[in-house]
C-alpha cells in the first residue's frame, strides 16, 4: 500500500516535470523568440517572485545542468511517468537509480549556490536574506528529496530489489525478474 502510494507520487514526479522542463526550464537554451510572450512572462513572475536571478541570467555551470536535463532527463520522464502509473516495473529500476544519483548530485551545488552565494541586486534581484534563500531552496528542495526517495525505494524495496542483501540473487528470484 505504501508503495503504491510512492509510485503514484513518482508518477506525478515525473509527469509534471515534463512540462516544467519544456515550457520552463529550457528557455535558459532554447532562443528566446521560441517561446510565446505568455511563457516568458511566467518564467518573469516566478523570477521575481521568488528571487531566482539563475532562470534568467543563468550562469554557465547552471546551463550545463539543464542541458543535462533536456537530453539525459526529458526523454526520461515519460517512461519513468508510465512505469509509476503501471506500477511494480521492475525494469526501471537501474534507469531509476541512474536518474535520482545524477539529480540528487546535480542538486547540491544548485542549493549551495542559492544558500551562500553573494546575489546581486540588479539587474536581476537574487535572494538577499535567509528568508528569500530559504524560499527558494523549498522551490528547489522537492528535485533533491523526490530522487532521494526514489533511489531508496530502488535500492530498498522488496518489489524493485529482489536481491538478498550482500549476495547474488537466487535462480528463483532471476526466473520472477
Amino acid at each position: 500500500m505504501f508503495l503504491r502510494f510512492l509510485e503514484i507520487i513518482f508518477f506525478f514526479y515525473f509527469a509534471t516535470h515534463i512540462p516544467i522542463t519544456l515550457f520552463i526550464d529550457l528557455q535558459a537554451l532554447v532562443p528566446e523568440h521560441v517561446y510565446p510572450q505568455a511563457l516568458k512572462d511566467v518564467l518573469h513572475w516566478y523570477a521575481a517572485d521568488f528571487k531566482d536571478p539563475m532562470v534568467l541570467d543563468p550562469p554557465f555551470w547552471f546551463k550545463s545542468f539543464i542541458l543535462c536535463e533536456a537530453l539525459v532527463q526529458l526523454p526520461f520522464f515519460p517512461v519513468a511517468a508510465y512505469a509509476f502509473m503501471k506500477g511494480n516495473c521492475r525494469w526501471i529500476r537501474t534507469p531509476a537509480i541512474v536518474y535520482a544519483t545524477h539529480v540528487a548530485t546535480s542538486l547540491i551545488p544548485i542549493l549551495a549556490h542559492i544558500l551562500f552565494h553573494d546575489f546581486p541586486v540588479a539587474p536581476h534581484p537574487g535572494p538577499q536574506t535567509s528568508k528569500e534563500r530559504l524560499t527558494l531552496v523549498s522551490v528547489y528542495a522537492p528535485y533533491l528529496v523526490i530522487p532521494i526517495m526514489l533511489l531508496l525505494t530502488m535500492l530498498f524495496s522488496t518489489a524493485y530489489n529482489t536481491s538478498p542483501p550482500g549476495g547474488k540473487a537466487s535462480s528463483r528470484a532471476k526466473k520472477l525478474k
